[in-house]
């Protein structure tokens, strides 16, 4: 009872954790009348196909209308149903088991409880199967006014900001105010950000200026947001932008549900020379530039007028910029920096290389500041600037930035007799069929190169044209093979990456299939040892693309049979064989599998079938029930040869023997097996002969025995009646005397 007891509770938390679940995002949601909105319904732990339909309904008070479904065009309701066409209102399947209920545009009559629900597909009904989640959609009521700034502030100054926002108060959503500036050939940049909770966030570039009071936020009861820049520097010069943003809580996250952006206006800085007071000047020269790859280039950043500031302390920073390859924008990164302490601050991009001292920023003077690069690559060639920064004490014992100037670029271009690489692809073994071999060289040549250098390889692959290119394998210096985006690592023995010649690469594919095909390409990349025996790449070139593609055509199936003999005597065994025989294009060996079923016809032609055993594709044999004294067994000898075997044969094996396979083939692109048509074998017909002698022997062998058992038990059985009932007995002879006597009388 106690074992009965255990037994149904683990069936009961087996049915708790495996029955379905619906869920939608917790409520209640609010959002902005006019903005996109969407919710999430997700399904799991359930039964039946992977795919799951889902149904949308809306609750107002005590009446609900059908809002879409995934498999029911009709189920809209008529007042929804020119919205539905429009896709105003529509559901996006982000999965099997999840969807997405999106309104483009929403609107305040769109406020309702939305139910998701999903068609039961278990066995047995158990878990939710709809769930509810409250929306409320608000009018727009935001309104953001900014005040234009005065266009021109004279360096030193204070530069104010002013926003106006309006807005209707609702319980649970959140303000935001965010001020940016947007300069000449840069992105966007955040300066301030209030809210949306009671905290600030202050810009990357401008936390030093917030903390040293620098940066003030005025606020009234009115709506009126204030941003004040005290001691404004030529960097101040741009577009100011604000940004008002309304947010929501939820699951412990900000959601941003609304948003309006608009230009505040131009600002310029004059700096102080310009109304009569003198200022610095800054020159930047070169006086090494690198005529080959690989070569140091020396940029010199060189103040004049530097006694007008004995006071104060000098800062600079260096910029790169080049302009984009796909349009003639200018994009501009920052090298790094030495602040008012004379700390080098470097920037993201160039960390590693100023780390490993590929890069050095130094002051040479109190006036002068010099870029080194160690090794100059292709890279590196583009227009070069430093902006110097004057840094002033401050009351409370910190620095403030007090001016700032900016020097003209200079450009850093290679000698076009500088060193070089390029790389010519070509197709060594051509695929010819799905399971062939693919091979191509990649053959770099080299110009104006010195000793000592070495060379890597990427493999890149474009699947179509349009698409972008993929990485599958790289060679570094070292000649250390990398897989790079090898998306298939039960095949990862089939490719190979090998430095054939000085100059030359061979990369090879072997057992391609159809995932393979596209436009392959090599990038060679060209090294140098560092002072630190570490490498950097000089240079590096892309080749031509090789193509590789293959016919493929259905692999074609034929069946035939196959037996050791076609007459038996009765106990002897016979094997059958059944050879499945591929033709066309092959696939491997694990993306096929049969089915193979024996079949016996007790008479030449006749329909009357009997199944003797069964094999499914995953190997699992079925026997079918017999009544005689023989049986069988079935067999995989190989993966395409599979045998039946009769044990102890009796008259009734005997008839027409075949067997049929059903081929599966899984899809090497979506790993889904798909089912061939039949095959059907010809027909071998085993004789079970009639041996007489084995007919006989055994009857005439018990007669035999019974005849002579049965004589010589007769003999046995008259010996003792003999011995025992039939005695000779001693009689008296009468007396003749007596006789003569009575014949006388």
């Amino acid at each position: 009872m106690i074992n009965l007891t255990g037994l149904c509770n683990i069936c009961l938390v087996l049915g708790l954790n495996w029955a379905r679940k619906v869920s939608v995002p917790p409520g209640p949601l609010v959002r902005v009348e006019g903005q996109t909105l969407s919710l999430r319904c997700e399904v799991s732990d359930y039964e039946g196909p992977p795919e799951q339909d889902f149904d949308w309904k809306a609750t107002r008070g005590s009446e609900t209308i059908n809002v879409i479904s995934t498999f029911d065009s009709s189920f809209p309701d008529q007042s929804l149903k020119d919205r539905v066409i429009s896709e105003d209102i529509r559901v996006q399947r982000l999965g099997d088991s999840t969807v997405e209920l999106r309104i483009r545009e929403s609107k305040v009559t769109d406020s309702a409880t939305y139910t998701c629900s999903t068609p039961s597909t278990d066995s047995v009904i158990s878990g939710n199967y709809h769930a509810n989640v409250q929306l409320t959609v608000i009018a727009d009521m935001l309104v953001l006014v900014p005040e234009a700034p005065v266009s021109s502030v004279t360096e030193g100054r204070s530069i104010s900001l002013r926003c106006n926002i309006s807005y209707d108060f609702v319980e649970g959503i959140y303000l935001s105010v965010t001020y940016s500036i947007k300069k000449e050939h840069s992105l966007e940049e955040d300066i301030f950000t209030f809210g949306p909770d009671v905290g600030v966030t202050v810009g990357l570039n401008f936390t030093r200026r917030y903390a040293d009071g620098g940066m003030h936020l005025h606020m009234d009861s009115g709506g009126s947001y204030s941003l004040v820049l005290s001691g404004a520097v030529p960097a101040d010069e741009g577009m100011y932008v604000c940004a008002a943003r309304q947010w929501t809580r939820e699951q412990g996250v900000w959601n941003r549900i609304q948003e309006k952006t608009a230009v505040m206006g131009q600002v310029a800085v004059v700096p102080t020379g310009e109304d009569g007071l003198q200022t610095f000047t800054v020159a930047l020269d070169s006086p090494v530039v690198a005529q080959y790859l690989g070569e140091p280039t020396e940029l010199v950043c060189k103040v004049t007028n530097i006694s007008l500031f004995r006071w104060e302390r000098l800062g600079v920073s260096w910029f790169y910029s080049v302009a984009s390859p796909s349009n003639d924008q200018r994009t501009t990164d920052i090298i790094a920096s030495l602040n008012e302490n004379g700390a080098l601050v470097p920037s993201e991009k160039y960390r590693s290389r100023i780390a490993s001292g590929h890069i050095v920023v130094t002051q040479m003077e109190p006036a002068t500041f010099k870029l080194h690069l160690l090794h100059t690559a292709n890279t590196d060639a583009g227009e070069y600037a430093c902006s110097v920064m004057t840094w002033a004490p401050t009351r409370h014992g910190n620095w403030k930035k007090s001016s700032e100037h900016r020097s003209h670029a200079l450009t850093v271009r290679l000698a076009s007799k500088g060193p070089g690489v390029s790389v010519a692809a070509r197709i060594v073994r051509p695929a010819t069929s799905t399971g062939s071999t693919f091979e191509m060289a990649c053959q770099a040549r080299l110009k104006n190169l010195q000793a000592g250098i070495s060379l890597s390889v990427l493999i890149l692959v474009q699947e179509s044209i349009g698409a972008p290119n993929r990485k599958l394998a790289s060679l570094n210096p070292d000649l250390i093979l990398k897989l790079e985006d090898w998306l298939e690592s039960s095949r990862k023995d089939s490719l190979s990456l090998l430095k054939s010649g000085r100059e030359e690469f061979r990369f090879r594919i072997q057992g391609v299939q159809l995932t393979d095909k596209g436009f392959y390409s090599c990038e060679v990349g060209v090294w140098t040892r560092q002072d630190r025996n570490e490498w950097a790449e000089v240079a590096k070139a892309d080749s031509n693309k090789v193509l590789l593609t293959f016919d493929h055509t259905r692999p074609s199936f034929e069946l035939s049979i196959s037996s050791d003999t076609s007459s038996i005597y009765p106990w002897e065994t016979v094997k059958m064989e059944c050879i499945v025989s591929v033709s066309g294009t092959s696939p491997n060996t694990d993306d096929v599998a049969y089915e193979i079923r024996w079949y016996l016809s007790p008479l030449r032609g006749s329909d009357s079938l009997t199944l003797l055993a069964s094999m499914d594709r995953w190997g699992m044999v079925k026997k079918s029930p017999r009544n005689d004294s023989s049986d069988c067994s079935l067999e995989r000898l190989r993966a395409q040869r599979f045998t039946l075997n009769i044990h102890g044969t009796q008259d009734s094996d005997a008839g027409e023997y075949y067997c049929t396979a059903t081929p599966w083939i899984r899809s090497g692109i979506s790993g889904v097996w798909s089912k061939e048509p039949d095959l059907i074998s010809k027909r071998v017909f085993l004789n079970v002969k009639f041996a007489l002698w084995d007919s006989i022997k055994l009857p005439l062998l018990y007669g035999t025995c019974a005849s002579l058992s049965v004589g010589l038990f007769s003999l046995i059985l008259g010996f003792v009646c003999a011995r025992c009932c039939c005695r000779n007995t001693t009689h008296t002879p009468r007396s003749r005397i007596k006789l003569m006597d009575l014949e006388i009388d």
